[in-house]
Parts: C-alpha cells; structure tokens; sequence
C-alpha cells in the first residue's frame, strides 16, 4: 500500500497532464462544434460519431503528449550526486564537450554556429549539476519543484495555445492541421508575420499565459509531492509500460482510420486530433500512387490517356509509353508576347461576371468582357503551389505535395521550355521572396527566370506585408521588366504571381472604397482588381502593348471548404483572355482544367511544338468534344467530366458523385465504369510519368 501511494505521488504530475490534455482536446472539439455550426450541422449521429472517434484519436495522441514529463520524472535520480555518481556524470559531460569542440561529429558547413549551441547547452548543465552538488539536498528539492513546475507551464501553455490556433486555422481552412500547417513551418517568417498582422497575438499569448499559469498553481501540491517521494523499479516499469508501449502500438498500427467512419467531411475532421494529423500530414508528404490508391496496367492507362488526348493535329510517338507527341496545326505561328497573371485566391463567385453583387471587380468584368471568358474553369486543388504546377506543367495533381517542393523537379516539361524553344524570353515575376514554397528553385531550373520583389527599388514600394509588395509595385516590376525585354528585341512569356489578396488583407490607402483597416477579403479582393486594371491601363501605352497577350487566372478559390470533400464549388475559377486587335469578345461555359491552360495558350498563338501536357487545347478541339476537370485536396483526387464527380481516395477508394455546382452538396450515385477508367487513367499516367522520369527533358 505504501509502494502504491509512493508510486501514485512520484507520477501524479504526468496523471494531471493527461487528464488537462484529454479535456483541452474534447473541448477543443466542442468549440469547433459549437463556434462553426452553421457550417458544420452535424446529425446527432455525426456527434457522437466525431466524440466517439475523437476520442480514440485524443488517448493515442495524449500519451505522446506526456512522454516527456514522464521522462523527466524518471531520469530524476540522487544517485548522479553520490560519492561516485557524481564523476560518472562530470567525465559524461566532458566527453560530451570534447565530442563537440572536438571530433566534427557536429559539421560546420551545416551550420557554423551549431557546435557552439550544443557546447553551451551541455556546459550550461554542466554549471547546474555543479551548483546543485555544492547546495545539498534541500536545495535540490526547491529546484526540481521549480523545473517540474516549468514543465507543467509549458505543457498547458502549449496545449491551450495550440487550441486557439486549431481555432483560427479552422475558421481559415475548414478543418484540421494539414499539409497546408506543415509547410508554414517551414516558413516561419512569413508566417508569423501574417498572423502577427491579421491577429491580436499578444493579448492571444497573454490571456493564454494567464490561464496556464493559473492550472500550473492549482497543481502544486502535485509537482511538490512528485520531487520529494522516492519511486521503486517496479513504478518505472510499469511507466515505461503504459508511456512507451502504447504509442509505439499506435505506431506500429499506423493511422486506425476510425474518422474515415463518416462520408460527411466536416464529421471527419472534427472527430480528428490535431496534433496527430500534424504529424500524419509531416510524415505523408507524398503517397505512393500505386500503394493507396486503386490502378489498372500501366500500359493500359497510358493508351487510354494517349486515346483522350488525340487531336487531328497530333502524330504520336512510336513508343506506346511515352506522352510525346508532335502538335501541328494549320497556318503561321503568331510570335505574340504572352503575360500570364495567376491572382491569388480568387474565387470565380467574387466577379461580378460570375454574379457577384458587391461590385468588387469591375476591371476583371470589363476585360472579360472585352475578351475571351472562360466560366467553366477549375483550379487543380487549393494551395498556390498546386497552381503553380498546373500552370507550369500542365500535369494533373498528383498525391501529397505539389512537385514545386518536391525533390528532383529539375528539367521537366514545362511551358517555359516551348517558349525558350522559340526564341523567348521566359520569366517568372513575384510580389514576394522568390525562396517562398520553393519557387525560386523550381522555375529557375525549369526554363524560368525569376524575379521577385529584391528587384524593386525602395522608392518603386508603396506598401509591403508580409507576403510582398503591394499588387501595383509587382506589376511596376513587371512593366520596367517588359520594357527591357522589348529592348532586347525579343519576344517575352512572363508569368507573374500576386500577393495581395491574402491574409492580413492589407494594401495602399486611397486606392478603392474599402480601407485597408478594415482587413476585409473584400477589400483586398477590390484593391487586386484595381491593380490589375491600373496595370493595363499603364501597359497600354507602352510599345510591346498591341502584340501581347494576357491571361488572367486564379491560382486556387479563396476557401475549398463544404460539406463534400472535394465540393466543385470551392475550385471554381475565372479566366480571362485578352488581346485587344486579336480577340473578339466571347463567353466559354464550358468545362475546363487549369492544366488546359498551358496548351491553349500555345494552341492560341498556333506554335507547332512537341508535347508532354496533359490539358487540351481548347481553341483546336471539335465543339462536341468531351471538356474534363482535376481537382483535389493532398489526398482525394476528383475528376469532372458530364457533371458527374469521380473521386479517387487513398486505401483504393474510389466513389462517383453528382454534385451540386453551386453548393457544397453531392448525392453518392453508382459507378459509371468508362467514367471510372478514364480517371485512374489520367492520375495513374501523370504518377508514373513523375515515378519514371518521363516527364524530365534533359
């Protein structure tokens, strides 16, 4: 009894951690529920579903949680300060140091400040072990109280401020931590910047302080008690037991699946945990097509793809395993400049040409209807990245992160490398740093130049955030850039990226009605549009002007969210064509990919080439021919063809879907196989293309 009591004492701190984070977590969950119900609506059923499976998620991830505390509690030990422990210890630290200073087990070339961090860290230890041997037992007692203590404070800080951020991230992406939460971290500048601009992080971090302090008080009887009574092996074991071997079950299982119980999206991700799908996302930064999802024979896909993409313009490679093909089409080239303008986050629902009331993009609205508007037109999924691939490559989005970050996406086919092989000048111009999500390295090696905001001059920047430059700044940019293309006597492809429509939503004041305090999507919406407008306005004068073309696109919607997985609604983009003297103003509602972008363009200005892309051409296909759609999230692949959803899911799932265009909704129907085919065809072939190689040029 009295080894029990000793026992229940000595871990009592990691018991209270337990206990705080399972009850952080599932009332976590209920905020969620509860601040985003109009959104979420959830069945009764769905509740408990989600409490259900919540749970199961929260006790996996808890015992994680506390694995270090329980670490710390049992690595606490007097004997380190006994006659002999204490040179074991001082001879362990000096080998430490001399490893350190010494041996380069640490590299330099790495980081040249890394050794120096490692020796003060062990040599600040070092100094506390000395102090507390010099002031006995006693004192030893109040300082491990102290530390536990900090532990404790950090923990519940940690777990409270993480549920704010689940919030926040939430009412952002409409669900769990993602892909999308892995990848800020890798740039944490920007991001702690936008959230320094779009939140009040002080008064967050203060109240959260507060609070977690608060709890740390109440248990102090418990970090007190913990310090002072003596633990027997068999209390460690069994720790061991429970704190080691149920995560390394949970991995040894890998992810149960349980919130894959429910078809309904949000159910899904409220009746997950974030930190786990933190790390699940981490670990999953690319699926192996053929391991998750389900195939046909390559070869048999590859002649279905090659059977779709076939034209009266094509002759085909003689190798039945290769996308290469030659496109020849009737008449002369035109050698026509070409600006691509991909905006952020601009859903096709905030046009007035796609019936928006709130007039917020009355430039947009006149160019398309001066040009060419295409209202059929969907984003490849739901990150600027993914944009950027379609654009680039004209590839169908394949599963886990964008090929932009992935390693080895140098030399691939890519819309830069046809114009670089007529004669053009190719660039790639941004409002940001260009070493954001990788861009720099992709274009640049890619058959880009790249140019970002580093090119302007101080007096050319009328406002920054911390995303880049104003829109009105890039496109400065941009215009002295084609002014020294022109010069140059060669025709220029420049694509360039905006920045401005992104959260905190700042821009110049003075601009447009919407001020820029009032941090509204709205305004950033409307100070975009006007950019662009003012842009063409300025080009119009300019020489190289009557002999280019400009397209206009989104790179991704401002929200992907619905109840529906993959809900065509939330990919809905514009695209606009325009080349006053070259263009008759028309309206396409037909059924387009981003992917067909690259290809129309090249079609448009009638260039004879070889080719790899995936997309059509939509200048050179018959009326009547079939029009296909990708969209996707990291994992659910969704292809559009005859208004029916075809979405293809990890664990070789794959479901057809009539959905609602203009909402989030889609009714389940039975599957159409030819329907089926063609879409594991087309994600299949641009996997294996990536796998092999097939995609690279040189």
């Amino acid at each position: 009894m009295k080894n029990a009591m000793l026992n229940r004492h000595r871990y009592a701190p990691v018991a209270w951690l337990i206990v705080i984070a399972l009850s952080v977590f599932t009332l976590t969950r209920l905020l969620l529920l509860f601040s985003f119900y109009n959104e979420i609506r959830p069945s009764l059923g769905s509740f408990f579903t989600a409490l259900l499976t919540g749970f199961g998620y929260d006790l996996i991830t808890v015992f994680f949680v506390a694995l270090p505390l329980a670490l710390h509690i049992a690595f606490t030990s007097e004997w380190i300060y006994s006659r002999y422990g204490r040179w074991v210890m001082i001879a362990l630290f000096a080998a430490g140091l001399f490893v350190i200073f010494f041996t380069g087990l640490i590299p330099k070339e790495f980081n040249k400040h890394l050794p120096l961090i490692f020796g003060s860290y062990i040599l600040l230890r070092l100094l506390i072990f000395l102090l507390l041997l010099y002031k006995g037992h006693a004192f030893r007692l109040r300082w491990r109280a102290t530390v536990l203590q900090g532990w404790l404070l950090i923990f519940v800080f940690l777990l409270l401020f993480n549920a704010v951020s689940e919030w926040f991230f939430w009412a952002e992406f409409s669900g769990r931590y993602n892909f999308i939460a892995v990848d800020y971290l890798v740039y944490t500048h920007e991001v702690i910047g936008n959230i320094r601009e779009s939140y009040p992080v002080g008064w967050l971090i203060a109240i959260t302080a507060l609070v977690a302090g608060a709890i740390t008080w109440l248990l102090r009887s418990a970090y007190r008690s913990s310090v002072t009574m003596p633990a027997t092996w068999r209390t460690h074991i069994i720790a061991a037991l429970i704190l080691f071997g149920l995560p390394a079950l949970s991995v040894m299982a890998g992810d149960p699946g349980w919130k894959n119980i429910s078809k309904d999206n949000y159910t899904q991700e409220l009746g997950a945990n974030g930190f786990y799908e933190f790390v699940r996302a981490f670990e999953q930064n690319e699926l192996d097509f053929y391991r998750y999802y389900e195939t046909m024979p390559d070869k048999e896909a590859m002649k279905l793809v090659r059977d779709k993409l076939t034209t009266p313009y094509t002759t085909w490679s003689s190798d039945p395993m290769s996308l290469e093909r030659t496109i020849q089409y009737p008449g002369a080239e035109q050698k026509m400049n070409v600006v691509l303008i991909s905006v952020e986050s601009l859903s096709a629902d905030f046009m007035g040409s796609f019936g928006n009331d709130k007039g917020l993009t009355p430039e947009l609205d006149s160019l398309g209807a001066r040009g060419i508007l295409f209202r059929g037109m969907y984003a490849s999924g739901t990150r600027t990245v993914r944009g950027l691939e379609s654009l680039s490559l004209a590839l169908p989005p394949t599963p886990g992160q964008s090929i932009v970050k992935r390693p080895g996406n140098e030399n691939l086919f890519s819309l830069g490398s046809i114009f670089r092989s007529k004669g053009y000048i190719t660039q790639y111009l941004y409002g940001g740093y260009g070493y954001f999500d990788n861009m720099n390295y992709f274009f640049s090696h890619n058959d880009y130049e790249v140019i970002d905001r580093s090119a302007l001059r101080s007096d050319e920047i009328h406002y920054a955030n911390i995303w880049g430059v104003a829109d009105e700044d890039l496109f400065t940019l941009a215009l002295r850039t084609f002014d020294q293309n022109y010069a140059a006597g060669k025709p220029f492809f420049s694509h360039v990226m905006t920045v401005s429509n992104h959260r905190p939503y700042t821009y110049p004041e003075g601009r447009i009605d919407i001020p820029p305090t009032a941090h509204s999507r709205d305004g950033a919406v409307k100070y975009t549009d006007y950019a662009i407008g003012d842009f063409i306005r300025r080009a119009s004068s300019h020489p190289w002007f009557k002999n280019t073309l400009f397209v206009i696109v989104a790179d991704h919607c401002a929200s992907s969210a619905g109840k529906s997985a993959l809900p065509p609604k939330g990919y809905h983009i514009p695209l606009i064509f325009f080349a006053p003297g070259h263009i008759a103003p028309t309206v396409d509602d037909k059924l387009m990919a981003q992917i067909d972008i690259a290809p129309s363009i090249l079609g448009f200005l009638n260039f004879d080439y070889k080719s790899r892309f995936f997309g059509q051409d939509i200048f050179h296909i018959p009326e009547n021919a079939e029009r296909r759609a990708f969209i996707s999230t990291y994992q659910g692949l969704g292809f559009l063809r005859d208004s029916l959803l075809v979405v293809q899911s990890p664990v070789k799932k794959i479901q057809v879907y009539r959905p609602d265009f203009k909402s989030s909704q889609a009714q389940e129907v039975p599957r159409v196989d030819s329907l089926v085919r063609e879409a594991m065809a087309f994600y299949q072939t641009a996997a294996w293309v990536i796998r092999e190689g097939k995609y690279k040029i040189r």
